[in-house]
């Protein structure tokens, strides 16, 4: 009875910001690593960050360094991403996932990845 609901996507200009929330049920949250995913019509799946079990190690892709930050709050939870500076190739479809329980602070195979959330759309205008 494992479950993902991603919550806060919509539709912004470039430069603009959104918070994406994600909301677990069903597991032991915080011996998961959680990340975040994102998919374009096209292209593949790919990881945008994740975050280790109590939150203090954290994983970007290059692309969104600087402009993205995860957080968890394991007492509600929940993992969050926030979004800065968004450009119009960050438009996509965003998905929340736990990972197996691997014991590595840092997922970041999609293979390693077990839960999903049924995903929150993104658009970035120009």
């Amino acid at each position: 009875q494992v479950q993902l609901v991603e919550s806060g996507g919509g539709l912004v200009q470039a430069g603009g910001s959104l918070r994406l929330s994600c909301a677990a049920s069903g597991l032991t949250f915080s011996r998961h690593v959680m990340g975040w995913f994102r998919q374009a019509p096209g292209k593949e799946r790919e990881l945008v960050g994740a975050i280790s079990w109590s939150g203090g190690r954290t994983y970007y892709v290059n692309s969104v360094k600087g402009r993205f930050t995860i957080s968890r709050d394991n007492a509600k939870n929940t993992v969050y991403m926030q979004m800065n500076s968004l450009r119009p190739e960050d438009t996509a479809v965003y998905y929340c996932a736990a990972d197996r329980i691997t014991g590595q602070p840092v997922v970041v195979s999609v293979r390693e990845y077990d839960y999903w959330g049924p995903g929150t759309q993104v658009t970035v205008s120009s």
